[in-house]
């Protein structure tokens, strides 16, 4: 079975994402050695931003593809993963955890899908196979994303809303159906998310509240042993787990 994880990473001004992709890789190697890792960072066509994430499935090198976000950690062996999902052509991910590993329905961070009733989508984690399926989801993102303002005509959102990854992709699962891009039955397939409001926090920036602990490959959030990929999202946490 030809497959692998890829990180797509691109630096803005801002952020080094492949600075963050490669402390990734890092951790996916050391809880799952035989595992192939690619980070994309040179793509061929140069866009702005998160744009280019159509372009990942021309991009990957494998027949199946996990495909990560870079400000993330894996801490834990899933790749009894690939058993449930090479059966299908594309899954998105549907489920987030807070740090306890509790699964979170906190969609303080999701107007846009809410006042859209669009399918509640995470880009962090998707998955896919070389298909029909798969290449028609990613031309349509790469569509989304080419026309955004002509799309935002007929949403209801705010005129200056950004063409988020999320927000894009939530809307071609919508327009290809949920049942052909998500497997909801499968919440394994989900992430720790870090944002304030979905673990119960003071402030946005969790490392200012929670004690981490990083050893052997063992992420401890407050002393809870972290078993999911986990989406740190303050960017300089990476420095404590390179």
């Amino acid at each position: 079975m030809n497959k692998g994880f890829v990180i797509m990473a691109q630096n803005t001004e801002t952020t080094d994402y492949v600075k963050c992709a490669k402390v990734l890789e890092k951790s996916i190697k050391q809880v799952m050695p035989d595992a192939n890792v690619t980070i994309i960072t040179d793509l061929p066509l140069k866009l702005e931003g998160f744009a280019n994430d159509w372009q990942a499935y021309n991009a990957t090198p494998y027949e199946y593809t996990i495909k990560l976000e870079a400000d993330m950690v894996i801490p834990a062996d899933i790749s009894y993963w690939w058993d449930v999902l090479q059966e299908r052509d594309l899954v998105l991910c549907t489920t987030i955890r807070n740090f306890k590993g509790e699964i979170s329905d906190v969609m303080a961070y999701r107007k846009f899908i809410t006042d859209n009733n669009l399918p509640n989508i995470y880009n962090a984690i998707t998955y896919f196979k070389k298909s029909d399926t798969a290449e028609h989801f990613f031309n349509l993102v790469k569509e989304i994303f080419s026309n955004w303002e002509e799309y935002k005509k007929i949403l209801k959102c705010d005129v200056n809303e950004p063409a988020s990854t999320d927000w894009v992709y939530s809307i071609a699962s919508h327009l290809m159906g949920v049942e052909q891009t998500t497997l909801p039955t499968f919440t394994q397939m989900s992430m720790v998310h870090m944002k304030q409001h979905i673990n119960g926090l003071l402030t946005e920036d969790w490392t200012t509240e929670l004690i981490t602990e990083y050893h052997k490959n063992v992420l401890k959030v407050n002393t809870i042993i972290q078993r999911h990929p986990f989406h740190y999202h303050i960017k300089s946490f990476n420095e404590v787990l390179a």
